[in-house]
């Protein structure tokens, strides 16, 4: 029987910062995966919708403030069992806020265990002007699991000619096979370092003026056999996405970056819907919410 347990925090309430957290631990019973821990904390929240047949158990995950702001903290830690396949996906693109100061922080931690498929593929975050973001997603992957996971990142709201030039964003990735570190990747950007975001992201070696940026990652032992796979998806990127794909040490990195944010948004997601077909044995389509 699944343990569950939600708490307001009713203390963060009288305060502009929240202190959310979310864990969601899943097992095998028999052929499916079932939810057997679930501990929320406001503003977040994990909602788990019917699916197909012979889709993964999934679960939206929610920001029930509607955004980060300056001194949020915010944590997830998922637990997939052996044996389990599990997606996780966002209700929305995330918006970080202009902060008048204090950093937000997010820290997402997925764990994989043997024989574990897991999907993690937000909806992508959006960096307004003036805010101070730090992120640190964890991908421990064993040696018998498959993990795709990415991000979405559109820097400044592009539609009402926003450029992110003020502020902080740390984006880290670290990927882990059976505990040892084989990856780090850091984005970072800050208006108190030497330089300014805006030579970062303007430089012909950084973003090129290109405020749409997408990775996707997968992780597993058979990693390095799909790059030309990947790369073949990747040649049907619309001319104005720039992109490429790498692999070692069983993780293989796919990158989009391109002036117009929507355009990179679909090439991922066109990947994504690919990749999870030919190279996983998945149905070739995006969850359901990413249409809404």
């Amino acid at each position: 029987m699944a343990m569950i347990a939600t708490s307001s925090n009713p203390k963060a309430s009288d305060r502009s910062r929240t202190d959310g957290r979310l864990d969601i631990t899943v097992v095998s019973e028999g052929a499916a995966t079932a939810v057997s821990d679930l501990y929320q904390r406001t503003p977040l929240r994990a909602l788990f919708p019917r699916v197909e047949v012979g889709e993964p158990t999934t679960a939206v995950l929610v920001n029930s403030s509607g955004g980060v702001v300056g001194g949020d903290r915010l944590a997830i830690n998922v637990d997939a069992g052996e044996g389990t396949s599990l997606l996780l996906t966002g209700q929305a693109a995330e918006k970080v806020y202009r902060s008048a100061g204090p950093e937000a922080r997010a820290f997402t931690t997925l764990t994989a265990n043997e024989g574990s498929f897991v999907e993690f593929l937000p909806q992508g975050t959006i960096i307004f002007d003036g805010a101070r973001f730090r992120r640190t997603t964890t991908v421990d992957a064993s040696r018998a699991a498959r993990v795709t996971a990415g991000e979405v990142l559109t820097l400044g709201r592009v539609a009402r000619n926003e450029r992110f030039s003020n502020g902080l964003l740390h984006d880290e990735w670290r990927i882990k096979r059976d505990g040892r570190l084989v990856w780090v990747d850091a984005l970072h950007l800050s208006d108190s370092d030497a330089g300014n975001i805006g030579a970062a992201l303007d430089s012909s070696a950084g973003f090129a003026g290109s405020p749409g940026y997408a990775t996707f990652m997968y992780v597993a032992d058979d990693a390095a056999t799909y790059v030309e796979l990947a790369r073949a998806i990747q040649a049907e990127t619309p001319d104005g996405v720039r992109r490429g794909v790498t692999s070692f040490d069983g993780v293989l990195v796919a990158r989009w970056l391109g002036d117009n944010p929507a355009e990179v948004r679909t090439a991922y997601g066109r990947f994504w819907a690919r990749f999870r077909a030919e190279a996983c044995g998945m149905k070739e389509r995006l969850p359901t919410i990413w249409n809404i």
